[in-house]
């Protein structure tokens, strides 16, 4: 059972109370910090590929784990209906508490409701969790699409990870997709259980896409191997 630290960080720094930021790391790299005021930014802090996310919804959005609330309140704010939903129960108690009108503590496989747009931002494949899952979770998306609906989701190739000085590529073959990667989250020297966190290449993405009849279509590249894809029907 996790332990939804990220929930309790979340609440921290909503009341006032966080000494210190989440800590993350996978098994492919070091340990990172993830700044807590980052998770409450404005649209004028976010990445241009979430700016260009958001700009580009439309319709009944659903805001797939949405954390602090950032980009379903940034809608609101613009006249669109969005529904923010996150297995977080202190994300989801955050994101009401900072005024989101409509937030679920809900998993994305649980979700019925179909929406003209989806996103799933801050590497959105991330959910798919793992390569065998990828299948599931398309057909699931494409099921909660209204007619002419659109899925907008973002990842990164980090095969620049295992790239070698001589600019060759170290990866065991017997090891899967080297996008597949174990993560792990920490908050106040307290560990959560470990997740599986899918990357996706943007070729992988789209022949994954073909297979259960979506087209996949590259919107915008960012500054670090990340990418906007936009799926569709």
């Amino acid at each position: 059972m996790k332990k939804d630290l990220f929930g309790k960080a979340l609440l921290d720094f909503y009341n006032g109370n966080a000494s210190e930021d989440i800590i993350t790391s996978t098994n492919v790299s070091d340990e990172d910090v993830l700044p807590l005021a980052y998770l409450f930014r404005s649209f004028s802090n976010m990445p241009k590929l979430e700016q260009k996310a958001l700009e580009l919804s439309k319709g009944k959005v659903l805001d797939v784990g949405c954390g602090a609330g950032s980009h379903s309140l940034y809608l609101q704010k613009n006249k669109i209906n969005v529904k923010g939903i996150d297995i977080s129960k202190g994300a989801i108690t955050v994101s009401k508490r900072r005024g989101v009108l409509n937030a679920e503590l809900k998993s994305l496989l649980n979700e019925t409701e179909t929406f003209d747009t989806i996103l799933l931002l801050m590497n959105g494949t991330g959910i798919f969790q793992t390569m065998h899952n990828l299948p599931k979770y398309l057909k699931h998306l494409k099921s909660l699409l209204n007619k002419n609906g659109q899925i907008l989701i973002d990842s990164s190739d980090i095969k620049y990870i295992f790239e070698d000085e001589d600019g060759g590529y170290w990866q065991d073959l017997n090891s899967g997709y080297y996008g597949e990667l174990d993560y792990y989250l920490s908050y106040e020297d307290e560990k959560e259980i470990p997740i599986k966190w899918l990357y996706l290449d943007f070729s992988t993405l789209t022949i994954a896409c073909a297979t259960v009849g979506l087209r996949c279509e590259k919107i915008l590249e960012g500054e670090h191997f990340d990418y906007l894809a936009k799926l569709y029907a």
